[in-house]
């Protein structure tokens, strides 16, 4: 069946597009176990029909929001839970942040091996009242206690409230040293640059990132049994690379080393193959917290399966035509890229709208989304083409485009 609509073009003109791959994307093997631990940051999916005032309120459908982490689950893939793709301090406030983190972790229950971890963060702090690097602990002690109370494994987010107060690296070793030795067992940092979110520059007491990374380092080296790893999106697999090869060969969950999460929607195909260093040391590959998973998950879990089974090329040849739609979803402004990831579960029919909390869906173009689209086809992660095209026939009739 031959697809094909109308859409804007870089230059803003209209112009008949033909889809590449008119037929379903492939499933990916099933029962291989990954050898890679990989989380995606998974999104939430909003409620349109609540009675609210959508800037100013958060409404989620739970029922989609908990069956796409069921998906997800379903492809070997583990949920970062209420992290910035669910649009934590973006519309998700914390009250329904730890009711979705209560709702996922009672889902995972019925899941064999279900790999799940959840945002820790003082988002719930109002920025212009902390004085007081005390207020930050508290905060942060405020929710580890909520989410660990329900059984959670922590991720513990970069903190607005920190950076708004530190006044040097020695701060941030206060703060994060009084955290972990309170944690019930070891927890995911988190590091976000700030392209992904402006409030977070200087993070670790500088801007000069080889400074950043040296106290972040001197942090982990300092609690290593407390730190399972590090996810850092720097988006620069170069510094990625660099701080991965300088974590504790010990500690970790299992002893054998403070892990490296790749948040780096850019480069990860190869940071997840990995360069060989120190052999089979974790250090020698980056493991994946990423949000560009919540929408490529089909296509990714196939690549890692085929990772798992020493297929290189085979992962490659699969994850690396979906770079060029990472790198658009996450383009500048990077911090709207949880709109590309909405739009992207939309088109695939994993919820019957196209609206998002907080009204976010309107931070990108028709010409941004039907770039999207475009890319998404050319990588073969449209799982139903001919929704997909008839959604975004539907998207564009509602901008004046006819088809």
């Amino acid at each position: 069946m031959t697809l094909n609509l109308q859409l804007p073009n870089a230059n803003g003109e209209l112009a008949r597009y033909t889809l590449r791959n008119s037929a379903p994307a492939k499933l990916p093997a099933r029962n291989v176990p990954f050898n890679r631990i990989v989380y995606s940051a998974a999104h939430v999916v909003a409620n349109p029909y609540a009675a609210i005032d959508p800037w100013l309120q958060c409404a989620v459908d739970w029922d989609q929001t908990i069956a796409y982490r069921q998906h997800l689950w379903s492809l070997g893939m583990g949920v970062a839970e209420a992290m910035d793709t669910a649009q934590r301090g973006m519309g998700l406030d914390w009250p329904t942040s730890l009711e979705l983190i209560r709702r996922s972790l009672d889902a995972a229950k019925d899941v064999p091996g279900a790999l799940l971890a959840s945002g820790c963060g003082t988002d719930h702090l109002v920025l212009e009242d902390v004085r007081s690097i005390d207020q930050v602990i508290a905060g942060y002690e405020e929710q580890m206690e909520a989410i660990e109370k329900l059984g959670g494994t922590l991720i513990v987010m970069a903190s607005r409230a920190l950076a708004r107060v530190a006044k040097s690296p020695a701060d941030y070793e206060h703060v994060y040293s009084r955290i972990l030795r309170q944690a019930r067992q070891p927890v995911i940092l988190h590091w976000l640059g700030d392209m992904f979110d402006p409030a977070l520059k200087g993070y670790w007491g500088s801007e000069n990132t080889e400074a950043a990374m040296s106290t972040a380092i001197g942090i982990i080296n300092a609690n290593p049994n407390k730190v399972d790893g590090i996810k850092i999106s720097l988006l620069s697999k170069d510094k990625e690379i660099a701080m991965r090869r300088q974590l504790p060969s010990t500690g970790g969950t299992d002893g054998k080393g403070v892990r490296m999460y790749t948040g780096d929607d850019f480069n990860f195909p190869e940071l997840i193959a990995g360069d060989g260093f120190g052999n089979a040391s974790v250090h020698g590959h980056s493991d994946a917290l990423l949000g560009i998973f919540d929408a490529i998950a089909p296509c990714a879990s196939a690549a890692l399966a085929e990772l798992a089974l020493g297929h290189v090329e085979n992962f490659r040849a699969i994850l690396e035509p979906t770079v060029p739609l990472s790198r658009h979803i996450f383009s500048a402004p990077t911090r709207y890229y949880k709109t590309g990831v909405v739009f992207m579960a939309w088109l695939n029919g994993h919820q019957r709208h196209f609206t998002m909390v907080g009204g976010q869906q309107s931070t990108r173009s028709l010409l941004h989304l039907s770039e999207l689209f475009r890319l998404a086809d050319a990588a073969g992660v449209l799982q139903q083409p001919e929704q997909a095209a008839h959604r975004m026939k539907v998207l564009c009739e509602m901008h004046g485009v006819g088809n």
